[in-house]
């Protein structure tokens, strides 16, 4: 297939510029009607055709995908549309597959990652304002897969879920004297799961009294949770809204505060917290006891139970009762609070909201697909209330759609608030946003580090040192973006 002829793929592509995503003046879309010069969503479905689709690895394995799957084929068997798993890598390469044929119809990603296949025309622009959906999901939601091109607005996704940040701990892990020592107001909420000034305080206290026990543990490296440090004392990716990759402000306001935070953490943890290793055993450390507290997204909530279950399965509980056991015991909320001063040692301190990096799952139909009006047809089958309210249940991810969300409650409607009043940052959806996480990665290495080197070979031994070298970042991203392109 790869040797095709230049010509065919040249047509191909040339295509692709007139149908996709960003698109031009000659083939006028606009957001509610989905229909340009092309016509491409005629409302018409296509007959005798199979869908191809794309999903998250976390919603296959876990069953979800099967549901849909099946739910939809059932729904549409009298109009001769099946779908089918796409069976292809989660992280395929839609901009180099598809025009070869080897891309999904319908594909299931991050707003960043749709966005940037909608900079190169590879995705379609949605009827979305016609769809069941449309407003039952926030402005939010919307506008990260909204781009404008020639004075018009297209919207290149449906969101799904939304994805950021979450707390996750164990109950049962907590001291006994919790409610007398660390629940200081009485609200029957644990301080260390409130503010980080408590969990920091608690996570040397549980590490003193068993070096093989951490309390808070996570990778500092990782730029997609580290981040949002930052984001809390003023720090933000790009200006304008993340739009403006000229203006980048990893240092901007008070962001080394941030850092500092960091580096206080880092110095609970173990040398694991440099590098990927907390984020691969997390699941394993936190159902054996060794860690009390992490940080992951919330499609991850159903592997972290299923570990825990399988651990009270080995100390002779039955699977019903290691059932009910950890959803009692393993809880995913949202995560502390920050100290104004970014002194994790201070006592009472004035607290602020954390902020989160985020991002907005959802399906785009690919500008390659042979069956756009049938593919349409499975995304807003998938955007209904009905399964994304079972995708909650089952992955404990948060909906996109405010009824669905209020409908499955708790954290849900928490990260629906959050996302509202903007202490979710959402990922970036301009593809500069690719030279950001290897500059940011090495700065939160070095932070990690820094926590088990001498005094005399830290990198960043004080908050100054930490705005320099958060200012060097913008740098390293800014030449990267401009100048060594």
């Amino acid at each position: 297939m790869k040797r095709k002829s230049a010509l065919f793929l040249a047509v191909v592509m040339g295509i692709s510029l007139l149908t996709g995503c960003g698109g031009t003046s000659e083939s006028k879309t606009d957001a509610k009607s989905g229909q340009g010069t092309n016509g491409v969503f005629t409302g018409e479905l296509e007959k005798n055709v199979t869908i191809r689709v794309l999903e998250n690895d976390t919603a296959i394995s876990k069953g979800y995908f099967d549901e849909l799957i099946n739910a939809f084929n059932e729904e549409y068997k009298d109009k001769g549309i099946t779908a089918v798993d796409a069976n292809m890598d989660q992280y395929l390469d839609l901009a180099n597959d598809g025009p070869y044929g080897y891309g999904p119809d319908v594909l299931y990603q991050a707003n960043d990652v749709i966005m940037q296949y909608a900079e190169g025309k590879h995705i379609y622009p949605l009827p979305v304002e016609s769809m069941e959906c449309y407003k039952e999901i926030p402005k939010t939601a919307w506008d990260a897969y909204k781009t404008e091109v020639d004075g018009n607005t297209y919207y290149c996704g449906v969101p799904i879920n939304v994805q950021t940040a979450m707390l996750y701990y164990r109950t049962d892990l907590l001291p006994e004297d919790w409610q007398t020592t660390w629940d200081k107001d009485g609200n029957q909420v644990p301080d260390m799961v409130e503010n980080w000034n408590d969990m920091y305080a608690y996570s040397l206290q549980r590490h003193q009294e068993d070096a093989s026990k951490y309390g808070y543990m996570k990778a500092i490296y990782d730029v997609y949770f580290s981040s949002g440090f930052l984001f809390s004392y003023g720090g933000y990716v790009f200006g304008d809204n993340n739009t403006n990759p000229e203006d980048i402000g990893f240092s901007k306001g008070e962001a080394e505060k941030g850092a500092w935070v960091l580096s206080q953490l880092a110095s609970a943890m173990n040398e694991e917290c440099i590098d990927d290793t907390i984020n691969t055993n997390a699941y394993g450390k936190l159902a054996d006891g060794t860690y009390f507290a992490t940080i992951s997204t919330p499609d991850v909530y159903s592997t972290f139970l299923d570990e825990l279950v399988m651990e009270y399965e080995k100390e002779g509980l039955s699977t019903e009762e290691a059932n009910t056991k950890a959803q009692e015991n393993l809880v995913m909320t949202t995560v502390p609070k920050l100290p104004k001063s970014g002194d994790l040692s201070e006592e009472n301190p004035e607290l602020i909201d954390a902020k989160t990096m985020g991002g907005v799952n959802g399906y785009a139909v690919s500008a390659y697909t042979k069956a756009p009006n049938a593919s349409l047809a499975f995304v807003e089958f998938a955007a209904s209330y009905d399964m994304q309210v079972k995708r909650s249940e089952m992955l404990g991810v948060a909906p996109a759609r405010e009824d669905a969300a209020e409908q499955v409650g708790g954290v849900s409607q928490l990260l629906y608030q959050n996302l509202e009043k903007g202490t979710i940052v959402l990922m970036p959806s301009i593809q500069e946003v690719a030279q950001i996480w290897t500059p940011a990665q090495t700065f939160f290495t070095d932070i990690a580090k820094d926590a088990f080197r001498s005094e005399s070979e830290k990198k960043y031994p004080d908050i100054t040192s930490m705005k320099a070298g958060l200012e060097s970042v913008d740098k390293q991203i800014h030449d990267a973006i401009f100048t060594l392109k």
